[in-house]
This record gives C-alpha cells, structure tokens and sequence, in this order.
C-alpha cells in the first residue's frame, strides 16, 4: 500500500511539472515568435548636405555688398533670407531693433527668426550672424582699416549652411523641432581706432537683445548650436571654451559625430580658446556651443579675418560639407 501510494504522488507531480514545463516552453515559443515577428527600428535617414548648394548661398550673400546695418545692402539682404526661410516652409518673425553702437550711431537691426514644427516642445536652436564688419580692421594695409568687408566667411558661411540645412528639413523633417535664426549687428564692435574708452559688450548686439527680449518669452530648447567663420580653407574648429562651460556634452556630442563621419581633420579633438561670440549671449535662456575656425595655437583666427580678403575666393566647399554634414546627424538623430 505505502509504495503504490508515492508512486502515485510521484506521478501526480511528475505529470504536474510535465504540464508547467510545457506551459513555460509555450510561453517562451510565443515571446520568441512574438520579438521575432517585431519590425526592426527604421535607421535613421540622415540628408546629404549639398556643398555646391550652400556655396551658392555664400556667393548670394556676398552679391548684396557689405551687409553693414543701415544700409541697402542690409535690407535687401534681410528680406531675401526671410523670404528664403520662408520658402524652405518655415514660420519667420523679423525682430526688427533698433540698438545704439560703440560710438553712439542708432543702428536699425533685424533678427531675423525661423521655426519648424513650433508645435513641438522638444526643439534645437540652430544660429548664425549676417551682418557684416563695417571695418577691415585686421587689414596688412592700413588703408582699408575703415573699410567694409565682403564676409564671405564671417557671417555669410554660416547663414549658408543654415539655409541649406533650412532646404533639407523642408524636404524631410527631424523628429525635434528646430528654430533658425540669423542675428544682426554681431560685428560691429568697437575698432581699435575708435577714441572713445573701450567698452565691453559692443560686440553681438542682436543675440544680446534676444537674450533680453525673445520672440517668444517662454522659449525653451536642449541647446543651441552657433555655427561663425565655418566656409575657410584648411578651416580647424577647436573645442571652445565657453562652449565648454556651458554644454560640454553637446561639443562632445558634435565633436563625436564629425569624426564617425570622417571630419576628423576639421574638428579638431583639442581644446581652443574662449570667444566672445552670440553663444555668450544666447547661453543666458539656452545652453549653446560654437563652432568657429579659431586656433590660439597657431595666431588666432584665419587669415582674412576683419580684412578685405574675407571673399568668396577664399570659401571651401569641403569646409562646408564638413560643419554640414555633421549638423545634419546631430540633429536627425536627437
């Protein structure tokens, strides 16, 4: 009696662990088909930047003249980049100011601002300046001190790889919003021969006054993306200070992807040196970084810096492609 009565207890419980081993092996096959049957995450689809586009840009620009504030130049210039915003879909807000220089002049200045999906609260700042240097101040001949300057590389580069970036959004937008703008009166700080005692801050007088009085009071972004003197040849950007200060994961971030691209030569894994440039200002409400072509190391800024040489002559296109082309990934892939 007492054998055939674990017998059977061992065969009830045999039978019993049968059936949760088959359960468990049906649970497993249907998970298993279940993540097999699952789509694979679509690839991120990042756009070729068009470097003959973004030339096309800076050669535009330039045809203006001098886009020094109170001028024709200036104005014309203004309306065609809104209109041009405009045509690549975007929302534009000209903030139109009026701002006084180092000398006392009253400069009529436009920010000139452009939004995609403002619906979407998750957004990137992309900027740029597109006034020009009033002075060839850094010019070898001191007769051109007072001269404007063309500013094929400082100021035009980056509006024009803006508005190439600009172009392929339209085409095929990125899962954050993002908010271009292009800021007015960066470069008209005072020159060495003014007379009147150096002051600070007469430098990016438009993103000071968007820093202060936004389009939007409310405005909010990751970061912020500042991109000044990003066409010259043999161009290297360096990890720049206050960018550092402000948001070293992003220069990481940028850095990081320019050279998984192949720009390893242009974006140089080296710390710069700190620049007082729109990033300064926009870093009050947004925390930005700036790629600009600056090496402390080897003098300073690139050759045609503040000088009449600063042309169209003197534009890389594989500069461009680099700064683009890397701009792209970072923000399709956020």
């Amino acid at each position: 009696m007492r054998s055939r009565r674990y017998s059977f207890v061992y065969t009830c419980l045999w039978l019993a662990g049968l059936a949760v081993v088959l359960l468990t092996a049906c649970r497993r096959n249907t998970a298993s088909s279940s993540v097999s049957s699952a789509p694979a995450a679509p690839a991120v689809q990042v756009p070729d930047f068009n470097a003959d586009s973004a030339f096309a840009y800076v050669e535009r620009q330039v045809a203006f003249g001098p886009r020094v504030p109170n001028t024709e130049a200036h104005r014309r210039t203004a309306a065609y980049l809104a209109d041009e915003l405009r045509r690549h879909g975007a929302q534009v807000i000209s903030q139109n100011f009026q701002v006084r220089a180092y000398d006392g002049t009253t400069l009529n200045a436009c920010n000139i601002i452009a939004s995609y999906a403002p619906e979407n609260k998750d957004r990137v700042l992309l900027f740029a300046h597109w006034d020009t240097r009033p002075y060839a101040d850094n010019d070898p001949d001191s007769k051109n001190h007072r001269t404007p300057i063309d500013g094929a590389n400082d100021g035009a580069s980056g509006v024009a790889v803006l508005l190439e970036t600009a172009r392929q959004i339209h085409a095929c937008s990125p899962r954050v919003g993002i908010d271009i703008i292009f800021f007015d009166v960066e470069d008209y700080g005072q020159p060495y021969f003014a007379r009147q005692p150096e002051e600070g801050d007469t430098w990016a007088l438009g993103s000071q006054y968007w820093a202060r009085r936004p389009h939007n009071p409310a405005y909010r972004a990751r970061y912020g993306i500042l991109l000044d003197m990003v066409g010259g040849k043999d161009s290297r950007f360096m990890r720049e200070g206050v960018s550092m200060q402000q948001a070293p994961g992003v220069v990481d971030k940028v850095w990081k992807a320019a050279q998984a691209l192949g720009y390893g030569d242009y974006f140089v894994d080296e710390q710069g040196g700190y620049i007082n440039d729109d990033h300064v200002y926009v870093g009050r409400r947004v925390p930005s970084i700036d790629i600009i072509a600056y090496d402390e190391a080897d003098g300073g800024f690139v050759p045609q810096w503040h000088t009449l040489d600063d042309t169209v002559e003197n534009i890389d296109k594989g500069t461009l492609k680099a700064v683009g082309q890397t701009l792209l990934w970072v923000i399709y892939n956020e």
